[in-house]
């Protein structure tokens, strides 16, 4: 995981004005290395750091679940700026969790030794009693997807996420219809939320430093967590949008006929208007659930 641990903006060592230890004196204090099994680069940059808690705090009120906490620096960071909220630090790694404890030991700080994968956002919310929450963290690549599915389906009970993800998914994310970029988890993804660049992070921002820049986005419920167009079904939506991705080389016609019944995929192309020679890539999000709602269920 890409850890959300920091010190000063070039990454040489640790301000004597500065609160907040960097990453490698964490890590040297606790006789820890980065584990390659976690995916862990500890952010370094407090350039990076400040554009996420900016990003992310709206109040000294919010309550955060910050996903993979790491060493704790983003922590403390964001506990700083929430005196009258909370923060809730989801981590998985044993190690960490030890120095969280050694840390950030705030009480507005509540630490957590989950797999993000399991933790119940809408949970968190009724903590708040009812209230919304936000989400931050710096993703894993393997599930960045699956995590920012877990928000959209809690929506909700979110205000808003920024994630650091790697630049190549960010680019996917925000791709316009017709390029390579765009794809199936970007429709999915803007279906359901606005999608926002906030920061753009180099390699040399971590220790150590990853083989990939990293990219920090702001993801933005639409109101009243209804998705950008209307959709009758959002598993069919979802069915349908893979099926037209499935196979770029072929026409949206014959890509979705390797999904779907033949008749059923030419009455909805009729129904729509949309040109069945087309590719998958050319179409909107607002013509992908116009097309889905057309299309009957029934597989090929």
């Amino acid at each position: 995981m890409i850890g959300s641990n920091g010190s000063n903006g070039n990454g040489k060592g640790h301000d004597r004005e500065d609160p907040f230890p960097d990453a490698r004196v964490l890590l040297e204090r606790y006789g820890l290395r980065a584990k390659k099994a976690f995916s862990q680069n500890f952010l370094i940059s407090e350039r990076a750091f400040r554009a996420i808690v900016d990003a992310t705090v709206r109040t000294d009120e919010d309550w955060i679940v910050e996903i993979g906490a790491g060493l704790g620096t983003l922590t403390a960071r964001l506990a700083a700026r929430v005196p009258e909220g909370k923060i809730i630090a989801i981590e998985r790694d044993p190690d960490m969790i030890t120095v969280l404890k050694g840390e950030v030991a705030a009480d507005n700080v509540e630490i957590m030794e989950v797999d993000a994968m399991r933790y119940d956002l809408t949970m968190a919310a009724r903590w708040h009693g009812g209230e919304p929450v936000i989400v931050c963290g710096n993703l894993p690549y393997q599930i960045a997807s699956q995590l920012m599915f877990r928000v959209i389906d809690a929506r909700a009970s979110v205000t808003h996420a920024v994630f650091m993800i790697q630049k190549e998914m960010a680019d996917r994310l925000l791709a316009p219809p017709g390029g390579k970029e765009y794809g199936a988890m970007g429709v999915m993804i803007r279906t359901y939320v606005d999608v926002s660049t906030i920061a753009k992070v180099s390699a040399g921002s971590f220790v150590p430093p990853p083989k990939v820049d990293s990219t920090v986005v702001k993801l933005t419920p639409l109101p009243d967590a209804k998705p950008r167009a209307p959709i009758t079904d959002d598993k069919h939506y979802s069915a349908v949008v893979h099926a037209a991705f499935g196979q770029r080389r072929k026409t949206l016609r014959n890509a979705l006929r390797a999904v779907f019944l033949e008749e059923g995929v030419d009455a909805a192309l009729a129904e729509t208007k949309i040109d069945g020679q087309r590719r998958g890539e050319t179409l909107d999000i607002a013509e992908f659930a116009a097309l889905a709602n057309a299309l009957p269920t029934k597989l090929a």
